[in-house]
Parts: structure tokens; sequence; C-alpha cells
């Protein structure tokens, strides 16, 4: 089977970057696979792919290179394709809308997956026919803002499959999208098991992770740990990532005094050495999608305190067995939870060893396993690709290349 995907920036840092490099990394392992990236802004992407995966971009805007297109003038000329309420949406161009639709009309493969609303917009109307359409959603319909949401209703229906990260999601979309003949299918995250030992619950450090922004709450978490502190002084917390909120939260530290014990640590790729060095995962978001840190931490051997916000944490945590689930905002709840581990050396350690067991679950081989019998089911039904969808195909894309060689020439002598 031939599997395309079609990623925003294939080159750069997130969530669904690592679990899209991940899931194709493993179906290369029977299948023929490629991640296509509309935008390629660095040499080389942060996470290397599976060396049986090949990936390739559409727009090239590595500035001082010689395939630099951020001088286009389509590139300056706004989207039409992709939708105007999407968050991308102003990264997003005529010269996007031409590549995209020149990629998606001369696929030659059984399955194309989108990785983002826009992206999966395209595919619906753009992917030719014989293809098995896939649009997944890493976010939550939640999310969406209401003109959004009115695209997607619309777009949608021409796609063979719809999937999300959570089961909530998944019913979201089947009571409020009006899918008719589309699979709608949660299929989780992977992630891959650590290569280092897992933690042995000795060190005295709660581990967080994730992007400084105020759905993370990492104000309330702070404002926690002041408790934990109060009770347990040997204890400390490190925080990973980057974001628009650390000023503010290094400025609430340093109110709270307490800068001996927590520590902002900056982005750290990968994060398997952070965890492990740590005894405790915590998470206090008021919203998450998913939850990739505290699957992450789990693999780690971390049991995670987790508020118990939608959508993901509940489907991912067993309460009491491999961690805590506390309510979303509360301060004191989120501290019971810490000391609840952090005074308890057998109850965590033994958290910790279920959280290791339970979270094999999200391992790429089960997660590639679920996507292959989805998409073996799809591509059945769409039926084969003839020879003259593949050489119409071949045709209008060599066409669209010659076309764009032939701009690319005609810039450079107006340039001379």
């Amino acid at each position: 089977m031939h599997i395309s995907f079609l990623i925003h920036n294939a080159y750069g840092i997130g969530g669904t970057i690592r679990t899209t490099y991940n899931l194709a990394g493993t179906l290369a392992e029977h299948h023929d696979v490629e991640i296509v990236s509309v935008f390629r802004h660095r040499e080389e992407p942060v996470f290397a792919p599976s060396p049986k995966v090949r990936l390739r971009h559409l727009v090239d805007l590595r500035k001082g290179t010689p395939g630099y297109e951020g001088d286009d003038p389509e590139y300056e000329r706004p989207a039409t394709v992709f939708p105007s309420a999407e968050g991308r949406y102003k990264q997003y161009s005529a010269l996007t809308d031409r590549r995209i639709a020149a990629h998606l009309r001369g696929l030659d493969c059984d399955v194309v997956v989108g990785t983002r609303p826009g992206l999966n917009v395209h595919i619906a109307q753009q992917a030719r026919h014989g293809v098995a359409r896939v649009g997944q959603e890493h976010l939550t319909l939640g999310t969406h803002s209401a003109p959004l949401k009115l695209v997607l209703r619309t777009q949608y229906p021409r796609l063979d499959a719809v999937t999300t990260v959570t089961e909530a999601d998944a019913a979201t979309y089947r009571k409020l999208m009006r899918l008719p003949g589309v699979r709608v299918e949660a299929v989780p995250n992977s992630v891959p098991a650590p290569a280092l030992p897992p933690a042995d619950g000795t060190g005295k450090w709660v581990v967080a992770a994730g992007r400084l922004a105020p759905a993370k709450r990492y104000d309330l978490l702070i404002k926690a740990f002041e408790k934990v502190v109060a009770e347990r002084p040997d204890w400390r917390l490190r925080i990973y990532g980057a974001g628009a909120e650390r000023a503010k939260l290094r400025a609430l530290i340093d109110k709270r005094g307490l800068y001996n014990h927590i520590y902002l640590m900056g982005p750290a790729t990968p994060l398997d050495p952070e965890w492990v060095k740590g005894s405790i995962g915590v998470v206090t978001s008021s919203l998450e999608s998913f939850g990739m840190t505290i699957v992450e931490a789990m693999r780690s051997g971390l049991p995670v305190v987790s508020t118990d916000c939608p959508h993901g944490p509940g489907e991912i945590i067993e309460d009491g067995v491999d961690g805590l689930l506390v309510p979303t905002g509360k301060v004191d709840a989120i501290a019971a939870g810490l000391l609840k581990l952090i005074n308890d050396d057998e109850l965590r350690r033994g958290m910790g060893r279920a959280a290791l067991t339970n979270s094999a679950r999200f391992d790429p081989a089960e997660v590639a396993g679920r996507y292959e019998a989805l998409f073996t089911g799809l591509a059945s039904r769409s039926g084969l690709r003839g020879s003259l969808h593949r050489t119409r195909g071949a045709l209008l894309s060599s066409a669209l290349r010659t076309s764009d060689r032939s701009r690319s020439a005609l810039r450079k002598a107006k340039t001379a």
C-alpha cells in the first residue's frame, strides 16, 4: 500500500510533526510511505524521519538558497482554497493553493492523509478519484471557531474518514458534524518506548513539559508547588518548554520566592533523558486535545498527576492505578495529588510501574496497526487506481513543474 501524508511543516517542532513521523516510520516497515511538507524553512528536519520514509516539500522558504520562493508574487496573494478561518491561514497563499492542488491531483497512492483542518479541506476538494481521503484532527472540534466548523461541515463529507485522537472527540464529531458515509474513528497519537531505562522513582523531581501558553495553566502549577514546598522542601520542579508566558511565569516564581525550587528549563529535544530524571509527571492544563506529554512521562515510568480536563487525560490515565486525575483549575487539588505521591514512596513506585505497563498501548506498532486496518478498508472501498488516472496525474504534475520552472526563470531574468 502507498500512503502519503500531507503536513504543514515537517521541518519544525511540535506534537503533530512528531507523531506523524512515528506513525509514518512504523507503517513504512510494510508499506510505501511518504511525508509531503507544504513548507520547508530549514535544511534538516528537527525530528529525523525513518530512512524508509520519503520526505519532500512543496514550497521552499529557506532564505539564501537557490530554491527560495518567499519572493514569488503568488506567495504575496491570499489563499482561496485553504480556509480563512483556519489558524494558519496567513501562512498560506495563492502559491500554496496551486502547489497543493498540483500535488493532490497528481497523487499516485492508495491513501492520502491530511494532518490539520485546512489541509483536510484541500484533500476533500482536490485529491483525485480513486485515492482514499483521510483527515486527521489533532485538536478538538470544540476548539474550532464557528466559521471553521461551518467550512468543515461542508467539506468533510467529501472525505472517506476522519480520525480524532480521543473517543470523546470522535463522539462529538459523530453527533454534531453530520458526516454520512464518512468513517469517524478515534486513534490515539503514538509514542515510542524510550531508549533509556525507565525512572526508578527515587529522584526528588517533578517534571512538566509543554508550550508556555495560557491553556497549560503553569501559573496554577507554580502556586500548587508552593504548597508542596511548604511541606516537602526537599522536592523540586522542572518545567520544559518555550512560549509567550515565560516572563510572566518567571516573575511569579520570583515573587513567591520559589527560584530554588522551580526551574524553567527551556525546550529540550528529545525529552526522554529529562523524564527519567524525575519521579512524577504533572499536567495542569485547562484543555488537552490528547496529552502527548502524559504518555511520554508514563512511557518513561512516571506516574502523572493531571487535571481531568477535556479531552485526553481521562482516556490515558487510570485514576489511582497509573496516575491521579484532579479537578481542573484547583490549586489545592493539584498540590494534594502531588503530595500524595511524594509522601508515599511505595505508592509512587507502584504507579510508575503500572504507568510503564499501561502506556504500551500507545506504542507506534499498536497505533499503526489500527491505522493499517482503517487504510486497508478504505483503499478497498475506493477501488484500484487506473493507469489512465496515473498518466493524467503524472502529466499534470509534470506540466505544473515545468510552469514553476518557467516562472522562476522569469523572476531571475527580471532581477538580473
